[in-house]
């Protein structure tokens, strides 16, 4: 472990951090050095430029069985640093040798952190690997969950104490959002006279949403925002005669220029992790109709709960799309009731903030 009062930077190290983790690194400019172990190439493209990140290039393999000796050399990798940030299952192995050897090696602190479980611990948590998460976190400094449901689980079954668990929700550019984008400064043309309802096709059960919309005027267009499910759809799309008002949109790099141009933003299936689009429409001044169960209805406005209906109602969902998409001024009452909660909870200045804090604790070291 380095010294911080020698003025070099504190070292961090960073074990397969998402894209977000790797965005977040700006935030602390020339005030930390920083070590990436990942083996994918996009998270190391969205780093910032100009500041000290280099990929580590001997780190252990984090692959195999937790052997004493493999378990041992992941501890002696963590000995150079002032920080050690771990991310999801695929580094739980480095928390776990950081655990057992973390007194005999004098290893610094570490921080792990949980954003999503997948689709299988979704349905039902794994014994093996809940069990494996209660030991290997027993020495962390903290335990970073997006949600409320996770927290739940972090606290209840993981057993971790509640001075460990800490929920930052991952915040947007609220005033990047709050620009009503150009109808042309997208890769679609919004039309006059045009409605747009907006979702994203990682929240799940296009089907139904797809069936839902098809009971709105001609007017309105269903944008999908991200990759996959098409196939899920498609034969619906064509059978219920759709395709010129269904539209794919892919990846898209900066949702600020198309969130605003929504005029509703629905969610069909269930979500237990942090939906990070929904936050995004909140803070465009979008009105939400979503399920209420999962995450979302706990991160939507209070006054806007209205529109939350019964997971897998089909009929509910259309209703409420029904009723929303023809009463503008409800749609603006919405809107701006979840632009409001986005700023006060959900601002990206106020996670940054608060992750500052966090790591300067562990390290003693204000950021």
């Amino acid at each position: 472990m380095s010294k911080h009062s020698d003025g070099i930077p504190p070292n961090v190290l960073h074990v397969c951090p998402d894209r977000e983790a790797m965005e977040r690194i700006a935030s602390y400019g020339r005030k930390l050095r920083h070590t990436v172990v990942t083996g994918d190439d996009l998270v190391m493209q969205a780093a910032p430029r100009g500041l000290t990140i280099k990929q580590a290039s001997h780190f252990p393999s984090l692959q195999g069985l937790p052997s004493p000796g493999r378990m041992q050399k992941l501890a002696r990798a963590m000995t150079p640093f002032d920080l050690v940030l771990t991310h999801g299952w695929d580094a739980l192995d480095v928390a776990m040798a950081h655990t057992l050897f973390k007194d005999a090696m004098q290893l610094p602190p570490l921080v792990h952190h949980e954003s999503d479980l997948g689709e299988k611990e979704a349905v039902r948590l794994s014994k093996k690997r809940t069990w494996y998460r209660r030991i290997a976190l027993g020495k962390s400094s903290g335990l970073v969950v997006p949600s409320e449901k996770l927290e739940e689980i972090a606290l209840v079954d993981w057993q971790q104490p509640l001075g460990r668990v800490k929920r930052i929700a991952p915040g947007v550019d609220t005033k990047a959002f709050a620009e009503k984008p150009k109808t042309d400064g997208f890769r679609m043309i919004k039309r006059e006279g045009e409605r747009w309802l907006g979702t994203h096709a990682a929240s799940g059960d296009l089907p139904t949403l797809a069936s839902a919309f098809a009971a709105l005027g001609k007017d309105w267009q269903l944008i999908i925002l991200g990759e996959g499910h098409r196939s899920e759809i498609e034969p619906l799309v064509d059978r219920m005669e759709m395709n010129d008002r269904v539209h794919w949109l892919g990846s898209v790099g900066t949702p600020e220029k198309v969130f605003g141009l929504f005029d509703i933003f629905a969610v069909a299936g269930h979500a237990d992790g942090f939906p990070v689009p929904v936050v995004q429409a909140m803070a465009a001044g979008v009105p939400v109709v979503a399920p209420d169960d999962g995450e979302i209805a706990h991160t939507l406005a209070e006054p806007t709960r209205e529109w939350l209906f019964q997971h897998g109602n089909e009929a509910a969902l259309t209703e409420k799309l029904v009723t929303l998409s023809r009463d503008p001024q409800a749609r603006r009452d919405a809107g701006e009731a979840n632009r409001a909660h986005a700023v006060a909870a959900y601002d990206r200045e106020k996670s940054l903030a608060t992750y500052r804090r966090l790591y300067g604790s562990a390290m003693q070291f204000e950021l």
